[in-house]
């Protein structure tokens, strides 16, 4: 993948971040833009809005995959 990020199944769906209980979509797993050394994940809110990072063992509660959901690929 390019710009360092991770590959990761959840790309596109929408996840809870259990560290500050939020739920948004996966946008990438990469590098923080402040520690190069550190991953994190990038979510963004749903509707839209200012996107943040979390630690990607903090994501959790996938939310169900229908047709209508899936990221394409």
């Amino acid at each position: 993948m390019s710009l360092l990020h991770h590959d990761h199944p959840w790309l596109g769906l929408d996840v809870e971040d259990t560290a500050i209980g939020r739920r948004g979509t996966l946008r990438a797993i990469a590098p923080d833009s402040d520690q190069r050394s550190r991953v994190v994940a990038w979510l963004h809110p749903p509707g839209g809005g200012t996107e943040w990072t979390t630690d990607p063992d903090s994501l959790t509660d996938l939310a169900p995959v229908t047709p209508g959901t899936r990221p394409a690929t």
